[in-house]
């Protein structure tokens, strides 16, 4: 079937790349000339594994092109996907005002029968408001149907996940729509839950409230592990053995970021407080996922004060995940900022979000180093802020020859803690009772006694 995809994102960039791979006419289509340009030139404009051969191949064979006229996508496809951004506004609501401009201007150049499907994420009733969007703008009498088609891709995975996805989920009120959809994915030979519109987009909320709600018990119980001297690694290594359970996202760390979850997790509690429903738990799960780095950050003002104006640290990860270049609602980043905001100055490297991460913090305070090793050059201690495999594998006696001090502050829990105070080091993780915490524990008591025997004396 020809196919039109509107967004060259994550979503729609890799939605169009795989759904050509498959055999469909692909046109995908950008507003920004400069996106275009690049990604005509084999320049991809966002970092996923896989996703550069696939549209190269497939733009060189035909199937696959891109253009910034909206009005050619439309007129030349059957189905056209919408996969604009929908950013969290002030409000906490999605801010739907790209996939408003879209409807409309589809509207104004249908030439014939479409099925028009919304792949970005969108509370409950935005398809039933494009479709009215449609109808009050359409410049002929063409017939449509409106579906919602929500994805399920992890970034840094978007390709395998796209290709063999747990589910796909097809919500329409028209059974044409319904099967020209479930065509499409049915040679997958995977589940296809097809249902109404609205039950389709709460799927989608649902799903990631619920994974976000996984990450942050795991890190409620490192915060409890921590104090009673258990290991937060081994308790969830244990849980995640129960096949009720899992064992993803269930690692402890700084807690969660990216596009998806923060303005999901908000948009879910702004629907639910519409409907004049107080959802106690996502509400707990954003305060908790708030409170996470700030935790971390405690022991870092713990151990050096609050003024960090003397110390330069060298901080791995920028990207809010491994294997991708997205920062945005990146942890790392905040705490990047948080940093710097206390006075300290920062030597950084990420494998994939050097270029994205200088566009937001600049050039103040801050070095961009070539590899993993000159951020170590002149610090005091290491930061690991993004779970990227290189940095689990650290050659340590360098690590520990190259900084001015042998401290560590491991943001992901990607080294062996035994092993890195064995070496010497005062090593933080989260949800581990290191020498780095009974260090800042004893720098407390001893603290709080100065200050006793000082009130006494006066």
């Amino acid at each position: 079937m020809k196919i039109c995809v509107v967004g060259t994102g994550y979503v729609g960039l890799v939605g169009a790349a795989i759904f050509s791979d498959w055999g469909n006419p692909v046109i995908g289509v950008d507003k920004d000339e400069n996106k275009i340009g690049r990604i005509k030139a084999g320049e991809m404009p966002i970092y996923e594994p896989g996703l550069s051969e696939i549209v190269l191949k497939n733009i060189k064979e035909g199937s696959l092109s891109f253009t910034t006229s909206l009005a050619e996508g439309v007129k030349e496809s059957e189905v056209v996907f919408i996969c604009v951004g929908t950013p969290q506004s002030e409000s906490g609501a999605a801010d739907l005002s790209a996939v408003w401009s879209v409807a409309k201007e589809i509207a104004q150049n249908m030439n014939g029968y479409k099925v028009i499907v919304i792949k970005s994420t969108v509370p409950v009733g935005t398809n039933e408001r494009v479709k009215k969007i449609i109808q009050e703008n359409l410049s002929g009498n063409c017939d449509f149907d409106v579906a919602s088609n929500p994805e399920f891709l992890r970034e840094g995975c978007s390709v395998e996940d796209m290709r063999n996805p747990d589910r796909n989920v097809i919500g329409s009120d028209s059974p044409k729509a319904l099967s020209i959809l479930r065509s499409l994915y049915e040679h997958l030979g995977k589940p296809i839950v097809e249902c109404d519109l609205r039950s389709a987009e709460m799927i989608k909320y649902a799903s990631n409230a619920f994974l976000a709600t996984k990450i942050t018990f795991v890190n409620e119980m490192a915060q409890v592990c921590e104090r009673a001297g258990a290991d937060i690694s081994v308790v969830s290594k244990g849980m995640g053995l129960d096949r009720r359970i899992g064992h993803y996202f269930l690692n402890a760390g700084i807690g969660y970021g990216g596009s998806c979850f923060p303005k999901d997790v908000a948009a879910l509690y702004k629907t639910s407080s519409d409907q004049d429903y107080d959802f106690n738990l996502v509400r707990g799960v954003m305060n908790v996922n708030k409170s996470q780095k700030e935790y971390f950050l405690q022991k870092v003002f713990r151990y050096y004060g609050k003024n960090l104006s003397n110390k330069r640290f060298a901080v791995l990860g920028l990207a809010f995940k491994n294997d991708t270049d997205d920062i945005r609602e990146s942890v790392a980043i905040e705490i990047v900022k948080y940093l710097r905001g206390a006075g300290a100055l920062l030597s950084v490297y990420d494998p994939q979000a050097m270029y994205n991460s200088k566009q937001i913090l600049g050039d103040n305070g801050i070095k961009y180093c070539l590899d993993k090793y000159e951020t170590l050059e002149g610090s005091d201690a290491l930061f690991i802020l993004t779970e990227w495999k290189e940095f689990a594998s650290l050659d340590l006696e360098k690590v520990k020859l190259t900084l001015r001090e042998p401290v560590i502050f491991d943001g992901r829990n990607l080294l062996d803690w035994r092993k890195v105070e064995s070496l010497g080091f005062t090593y933080f993780a989260v949800g581990k009772r290191t020498n780095g915490v009974e260090k800042i524990e004893r720098k407390d008591v001893y603290s709080t006694a100065i200050l006793k025997n000082e009130n006494n004396h006066h």
